[in-house]
């Protein structure tokens, strides 16, 4: 599992992030997958039998480890940084870190802590206060063979959380009979 981290993380560290529409992404195979508004996870699950969540790592983080992007998203705050990758049928397909303020852990938001192996998408896309904002996407990969990643503020409660997705070479994203 520590592949996952070693390999995976750093590409999402050293991402050039930009904007979806300076990529152009509208029309692309994989661009309706990288401007998902709604639950990622939900819309995994339904291009397989099995779709499971393992937990890599979880652990709070001083505010002096986030990046100056991190900080202007989340705020100057100590974080709860979760690290899961999301699988179909067994194969990774998503590696995903997510930043937590501690202070959107209070309150209703307090269970965000305990998700062990449920799929975060599950837990913030069942409130109807969910949004999402500050959409950008990075391809960490090359021209020919790219590996596309996407960071995202969610909103829950009008409390932040910083997700940053990075959709691993076996994932539908890349297929072309997956596209809805």
């Amino acid at each position: 599992m520590s592949e996952f981290k070693q390999l995976y993380k750093p590409l999402l560290d050293s991402a050039c992030w930009q904007s979806p529409d300076s990529v152009a992404l509208e029309g692309t195979e994989f661009g309706h997958w990288l401007l998902e508004p709604d639950s990622l996870s939900r819309r995994l699950e339904r291009h397989c039998d099995t779709f499971t969540v393992s937990l890599l790592e979880q652990q709070k983080i001083d505010k002096s480890l986030l990046s100056d992007d991190e900080r202007a998203l989340l705020g100057d705050k100590e974080c709860l940084m979760r690290k899961v990758v999301l699988r179909g049928d067994g194969q990774p397909w998503v590696f995903a870190c997510t930043l937590i303020p501690l202070s959107t852990l209070t309150g209703q938001e307090r269970d965000l802590e305990q998700l062990g192996e449920i799929p975060l998408g599950f837990r913030v896309f069942t409130d109807r206060s969910a949004r999402r904002d500050a959409l950008v996407v990075a391809n960490v990969g090359s021209e020919e063979k790219p590996l596309w990643a996407r960071r995202s503020r969610l909103w829950i409660n009008d409390k932040p959380l910083l997700v940053a997705e990075l959709f691993l070479t076996q994932a539908p994203v890349y297929s072309k009979e997956s596209q809805c």
